[in-house]
């Protein structure tokens, strides 16, 4: 299985390519006061708006820095209703892809107590990566308001 890799701190992260869309450079963003935590704003994505959380600063409470690696990784989710919707991500560091047998993967013992979008780790050379999982990414919250978004829209 094939995986896209960024880093929140010193830590290494995985996407499952199958659910990006596409990978561009840190875009100009159309600001959304008063969003939830780890809602940037919104994107032009060919066209049409979508959606930018900031995964550094939902994971870790500060923004991500907008360094030349820094990407927005356009992914794709499902609603609770099944429609498939674009969202875009911002991510430090995506610098590289990893193939991973799936079976790499193991729960790590404290999954009640982590956020639902952060599932199992995988060791290898350079430590311990985890994989994220975009369909739980949103908090009911942040559901709750890009639905909102979509409607007023």
């Amino acid at each position: 299985m094939l995986f896209l890799a960024f880093k929140m701190g010193n830590d290494r992260y995985l996407l499952d390519v199958h659910q990006v869309e596409e990978v561009l450079p840190y875009t100009t963003v159309k600001a959304l006061p008063g969003a939830p935590t780890g809602v940037v704003g919104l994107i032009d994505y060919h066209g049409a708006p979508i959606p930018l959380i900031d995964i550094t600063l939902l994971a870790l409470g500060r923004p991500s820095v907008p360094v030349l690696s820094t990407r927005t990784v356009v992914t794709c989710y499902s609603t609770q209703d099944g429609e498939q919707r674009l969202l875009a991500l911002l991510a430090e560091r995506v610098t590289d892809t990893f193939e991973r047998d799936p079976s790499d993967f193991v729960p790590f013992g404290l999954e009640p107590s982590t956020p639902p979008y952060l599932g199992p780790v995988a060791s290898d050379d350079e430590g311990l990566t985890q994989r994220v999982n975009v369909e739980v990414l949103l908090s009911e919250e942040i559901r709750a308001a890009l639905l909102c978004q979509v409607c007023a829209g």
